[in-house]
């Protein structure tokens, strides 16, 4: 907002040259001053501008305080009081209620809502009929930006419509800014609208407004075209990290995975995208797409370049991507280092299977009793494994002592039971 506000200074700068100088000096040589017409095919017809003489040193002097850091009280009081003039007509009215926004923009008070009161002033330039278009435009424009900033976005979309229909005038920034508001709230049908027809008309495309337009087309569900959109830009510009995100999440929507794996797996190997989130997205993406040693070595090229930090969840998802892949013996190396990180046992759990599975029965006991430390969500599970381990070990009291514990559990009640059934026959 500190943009729009030096931006509105110096507009209003312009228009006191305008208005308060040129004026005056056009009455006393009898010429009005040439003028630069920004808005040709407006709908509104210019009104005839004239100043109340008497009131001039007034309103200068106003404008002069609104120049100055800490003279916003007395730009205020002047301005204030020359509204209450019964002399003021419409030009005074117009510049004065500018410059009292102005000044509300400027405040710096948390209880009060600057913005509401700002607007209200803009709306009342608008309103004095003292505005010429190229004063009147700019104005409306500054309303609708306000809307916006007050997450008035109902109000937003009224003023550019507004603006756009009586000024005759569309461009990319318009679109994009009303595009923006009917996307703020949901209307993606009218936002896909306004911000293709922005793009349309920028020369350079604007980033900001390309992927917004990408998010509404998603979120109506036109995928292909969003894909469309996304590809272009990036063919446009390659090196830009989210336009490979955004591209390859689009084809993951549409469910269009080895897409999705093509343009993240470029866009790692140029380079681009080579963070974190993207190997773990891309490994997700070899998973889904039962691709899991294309996954596990991904991961294990991210850890040893160290772009990737050593965590749970991502020896988690190694121990599962090498176990799926059958490679058990990874799968429990990965599964160890996972429960170096973890707070329950379910890492431990899980190396205590992978470690059964390789028949090392030492270990294996020693991570199934670290699971039932550290507690895990099927505690019958951890103590099934532990009595196999104890039975490998050839030591049966112990792995009966297992099984019976195994048998308190829901979830391992029926297949415990019947095993000791069985040993006992023996």
């Amino acid at each position: 907002m500190r943009n729009a506000n030096s931006i509105l200074k110096a507009l209003l700068a312009l228009l006191m040259c305008l208005i308060v100088s040129a004026p005056a000096e056009a009455q006393r040589r009898g010429q009005q001053p040439a003028e630069e017409v920004l808005f040709p095919n407006a709908l509104r017809e210019e009104p005839k501008i004239k100043p109340v003489n008497r009131l001039q040193r007034q309103l200068k002097a106003v404008y002069d305080n609104s120049l100055e850091e800490d003279k916003q009280a007395e730009t205020e009081a002047g301005g204030k009081q020359l509204l209450a003039s019964s002399q003021a007509g419409p030009y005074e009215k117009a510049l004065v209620n500018q410059l009292l926004a102005q000044v509300e923009l400027g405040r710096d008070d948390p209880g009060r809502d600057n913005y509401l009161a700002a607007i209200a002033y803009y709306q009342a330039a608008l309103e004095s009929g003292g505005l010429t278009n190229n004063q009147y435009f700019p104005v409306m424009q500054n309303v609708a930006q306000l809307q916006f900033q007050e997450e008035d976005y109902s109000g937003a979309i009224e003023t550019f419509s507004r603006y756009m229909q009586e000024s005759q005038t569309e461009t990319a920034q318009l679109l994009s800014l009303r595009g923006n508001a009917y996307y703020r709230m949901e209307n993606y049908e009218q936002a896909a609208a306004d911000l293709r027809k922005a793009m349309g008309l920028q020369d350079t495309p604007d980033s900001a407004v390309s992927q917004m337009l990408m998010a509404s087309l998603f979120e109506l569900g036109r995928n292909e075209e969003a894909a469309s959109v996304a590809a272009e830009l990036l063919q446009k510009e390659p090196q830009n990290a989210n336009l490979v995100r955004n591209l390859s999440a689009i084809y993951v929507n549409g469910d269009q995975i080895d897409k999705a794996i093509e343009v993240l797996a470029d866009g790692l190997q140029r380079g681009v995208t080579a963070e974190q989130r993207d190997y773990i997205e891309l490994s997700k993406m070899y998973r889904y797409a039962e691709q899991d040693v294309k996954a596990a070595e991904l991961m294990v090229s991210g850890l040893s370049s160290g772009v990737v930090e050593p965590s749970l969840e991502i020896y988690r998802a190694l121990g599962e991507a090498y176990y799926f892949s059958e490679n058990i013996a990874q799968a429990s190396e990965a599964f160890g280092k996972a429960d170096e990180f973890a707070t329950d046992g379910e890492m431990a759990l899980n190396h205590a299977r992978t470690l059964a599975e390789l028949e090392r029965w030492a270990d294996t006991k020693a991570a199934a009793n670290r699971a039932i430390s550290k507690g895990v969500k099927r505690p019958g599970d951890a103590y099934v494994i532990l009595g196999a381990a104890e039975f490998g070990l050839n030591n049966q009291p112990a792995g009966l002592a297992a099984y019976r514990e195994a048998a308190k559990y829901p979830e391992t009640k029926a297949m415990a039971e019947a095993y000791l059934r069985q040993t006992s026959r023996r």
